[in-house]
């Protein structure tokens, strides 16, 4: 039975999938089984040329060391056998296949808020980007002027595939026992990232105009709370590189 050769990239680093797959592959495997968790391949590279790889040498350093399998998806390497040529992966949800992009849920009913938000994200987003690998871009939510709210395809991929979900949780009233009511979209697109994305991936900002408590509770880095623009100017920039430091966008 002829051997059919599965192309293999080593992520070391986040980068899109649409790039990773442009460069060269860094190992060739011939794939035994493929389990739901995890897959036994024989990989078809000179054994010395394995073991002198920068991937092969963060294993033996006890790294967690990721690839990209050409029609497979993620993994992780848990087993390496030079002897026998056989490699161990399990299955990985990998950042790779997520888009530089900060994915922004305004809300319509306190405009303030939200173009203060975005005009600070815009700004950190920049002085980001002098520095980072890979440009960030900042994608704000569609909002129908008088119809309501319907998420498209377009829109939930944009919320799926975002690096960081940011939502302006800013309420626009008080009902019942001094409860907050947030914007009805931005509920919608919360719900939606809560199911879908890492909570390290999700922020929720808030301007401090009424008293009350929120609808819904998230662990205290997933939030954050501001008066002024001055305030929100010094916190939110040094927040958002502490969010997007597992990219490794920095050297």
């Amino acid at each position: 039975m002829a051997i059919i050769a599965l192309k293999a990239w080593y992520v070391e680093q986040y980068e899109p999938i649409s790039d990773i797959v442009k460069r060269p592959h860094d190992l060739r495997l011939s794939r035994n089984s493929l389990l739901k968790s995890g897959l036994r391949a024989d990989f078809l590279d000179d054994s010395q040329d394995v073991e002198t790889s920068p991937w092969f040498e963060r294993y033996l350093g006890g790294e967690a060391v990721e690839f990209y399998i050409e029609g497979s998806g993620g993994y992780a390497v848990s087993n390496v056998d030079l002897i026998s040529h056989e490699i161990y992966f399990t299955k990985q949800d990998l950042a790779t296949f997520q888009e530089p992009t900060i994915f922004l849920s305004h809300q319509t009913e306190y405009r303030e808020s939200s173009e203060l938000l975005a005009e600070v994200l815009e700004e950190a987003i920049a002085e980001i980007n002098a520095r980072s690998r890979l440009p960030l871009t900042l994608i704000r939510a569609q909002r129908p002027s008088n119809d309501p709210l319907r998420l498209s395809s377009t829109q939930l991929r944009q919320i799926r595939k975002s690096l960081l979900f940011i939502a302006d949780g800013t309420p626009v009233a008080t009902i019942g026992d001094n409860r907050l009511l947030l914007s009805s979209n931005v509920c919608v697109e919360m719900g939606y990232a809560l199911q879908n994305k890492r909570s390290g991936q999700i922020l929720l900002v808030q301007m401090e105009r009424l008293s009350g408590q929120l609808p819904f509770d998230l662990a205290t880095h997933q939030q954050l709370s501001f008066k002024t623009a001055t305030e929100l100017r010094q916190t939110l920039p040094n927040l958002l590189e502490t969010l997007l430091k597992r990219f490794k966008l920095f050297s």
